[in-house]
């Protein structure tokens, strides 16, 4: 609900990022405050892509989809428990103290993943990473938000994202660099403690939020501080609204640490708030991103790829489009606004779905079939389920194959020049995987041999590139402007708990779906809950580019339905 001393205009869009990088390189301080906060963005980007290699080296893992989604989701779950406890930390003890309180909590949980002898251990370490993490996704946009002019705020607040989707990419080419080193994803997750150990540095040694500070009555720290940030021109009319919307806080609050969630709904602006942040962190949760981002070298396999490492290689291209489609977010965001970006992306992530749902229909349907001749030719290995229908197994195929579950089977390919010839249908483990390869072959668990399998890349590219500079950082974005000052953190801990529970429910169920209905389908739910998040979008989300935090109440508060998204 302060204000801030920059109003954008319609003649100065063209010209917005210019003007961001203009001031930032003027004011050095406002875009070190951005990328030291924003390296918590790394720490959640930075923790994919070992599950591959982690089901390689515990055999219980990989016989077993409900540990492969505990090892996702506990994570997830830890997320949860630190974003709620984030908000009120946010408030009491103030956005600095929160992030620190989050990098020590990570750097503990990479220690212990990467020392982890067994699967429960792992499992509590990213228990602690996902507290971390779940601090850290609520409270870097926070902390970046309040200590941004609002001209630019939209582009340094990207910044976080940025650096989340840049820990992603850095992820999967640091997994890369480890595919053939002994103990591959202990060094991938343990190397995970670095990210948070360097902000912890940064972060001691910069100031607390101003806006927190000066809420809490230390006005001569806050006002020092927003005089670094804002030009001399500017920083007392800064200093003037933030003191008018202060004493407006004061007199609404009843008790400051004891929150009434009942009046917090009563309250119109608060409300209206709270359903367009809170739905925002759902839907982009229900449009699939993270089981995208937690499994492309999974779904790559889907797609017809074997090898891990190059499912690892192809998903290392598409963190890199996540990443570069946060920077046009960067670009955008304060020069288009927020509603168009989130309108473009999700018309996209609709149409990018729906081509994935074709695709993996497609590759399901043309699956090389199971030949009786060349599975006798591994007669000690063949699968039951395929011994036990007889000789003559009509209908079989390497879908059919890779769905038996007693015990779990795997398809060895004809040969490797010629991957969609009739193949082999065996046990799966690793002695066969090794006998297999031994015969110039290739083998499946995950997905069938494919000549669909450039087309699922093509979909997950144009996916990622739609999704990233809207739907992946814009929710962050709105939940950082669109809540009153003594409020901001309870009600960004509360979308950001809602953010981690849809994933939560996503990221534990998205293997078991694919395995019920098919990965087609799956994504085909993916792509209708797109077009339900399009007009959630139209109707509850405002336009914030470029207001003061004050201006956004106030329009909060008497709104109405706005269809035409492209008119201010």
């Amino acid at each position: 609900m302060e204000g801030g001393g920059i109003h954008s205009t319609e003649g100065g869009d063209s010209t917005a990022f210019k003007e961001c990088l203009s001031l930032s390189w003027k004011n050095p301080f406002v875009l070190r405050l951005a990328f030291s906060a924003g390296i918590g963005g790394l720490l959640f980007g930075y923790d994919t892509g070992a599950l591959l290699y982690i089901r390689d080296d515990f055999n219980s893992v990989d016989r077993k989809t409900v540990l492969q989604e505990s090892i996702v989701s506990m994570a997830v779950a830890g997320a949860i428990i630190g974003s709620a406890i984030g908000g009120w930390l946010n408030d009491r003890y103030g956005r600095r103290t929160a992030i620190l309180v989050a990098d020590f909590l990570f750097f503990i949980g990479a220690v212990l993943m990467a020392s982890a002898p067994n699967p429960s251990v792992l499992i509590s370490g990213r228990v602690f990473v996902g507290i971390g993490v779940g601090m850290a996704s609520m409270t870097s946009p926070l902390y970046i938000s309040e200590a941004s002019p609002a001209k630019i705020r939209g582009a340094l607040v990207s910044t976080n994202g940025f650096l989340t989707t840049a820990g992603q990419f850095l992820s999967y080419l640091i997994n890369l660099a480890f595919t053939k080193a002994p103990g591959t994803w202990r060094w991938m997750l343990g190397v995970a403690g670095v990210p948070a150990l360097l902000q912890f540095i940064l972060m001691l040694l910069l100031p607390e939020s101003p806006r927190w500070l000066y809420i809490k009555g230390r006005e001569e720290e806050a006002e020092a501080i927003l005089r670094k940030i804002y030009p001399p021109q500017e920083v007392e009319e800064e200093i003037q609204s933030l003191k008018e919307s202060t004493e407006k806080d004061s007199l609404e609050k009843d008790s400051s640490e004891k929150i009434n969630f009942l009046k917090l709904l009563q309250t119109k602006a608060i409300r209206r708030g709270l359903i367009a942040g809170v739905g925002l962190q759902i839907f982009q949760q229900f449009v699939g991103i993270n089981t995208v981002m937690y499994y492309s070298p999974t779904i790559v396999q889907l797609a017809g790829f074997a090898s891990n490492q190059t499912a690892l290689l192809l998903s290392l291209v598409t963190a890199g489009l996540n990443a570069f489609g946060s920077i046009v977010s960067i670009y955008f965001i304060d020069r288009t606004g927020r509603k168009k970006l989130l309108v473009i992306s999700l018309c996209g992530v609709a149409v990018s779905l729906g081509v994935l749902s074709a695709v993996f229909h497609e590759t399901a349907s043309h699956a090389p079939g199971v030949s009786a001749i060349e599975t006798s030719r591994f007669a000690p290995y063949t699968c039951p389920d395929y011994r036990s229908v007889g000789p003559s197994p009509d209908g079989w195929d390497c879908t059919k194959c890779l769905k038996a579950s007693s015990p779990g089977c795997g398809f060895c390919s004809s040969s490797t020049k010629n991957k969609l010839l009739p193949g082999a249908c065996l046990i799966s483990n690793n002695t066969v995987k090794e006998v297999c390869h031994g015969e110039d072959r290739e083998w499946y668990t995950r997905g069938c041999p494919s000549s669909f399998g450039w087309g699922a890349l093509i979909g997950l590219a144009l996916y990622i590139l739609f999704f990233s500079p809207g739907m992946g950082t814009v929710p962050w974005i709105v939940n950082s402007e669109i809540y009153p000052l003594r409020l901001r953190g309870v009600c960004g801990g509360i979308a950001a708990t809602a953010n981690w529970i849809s994933n939560l429910i996503v990221a534990q169920s998205f293997l078991s779906l694919t395995e019920a209905i098919g990965t087609s389908s799956t994504f085909l739910i993916f792509g209708v809950i797109s077009v339900v998040a399009l007009f959630f979008v139209l109707v509850c989300v405002p336009e914030t580019k470029g207001l003061p935090f004050e201006e956004v109440e106030n329009m909060l508060e008497g709104r109405a339905l706005q269809f035409k998204f492209w008119k201010r």
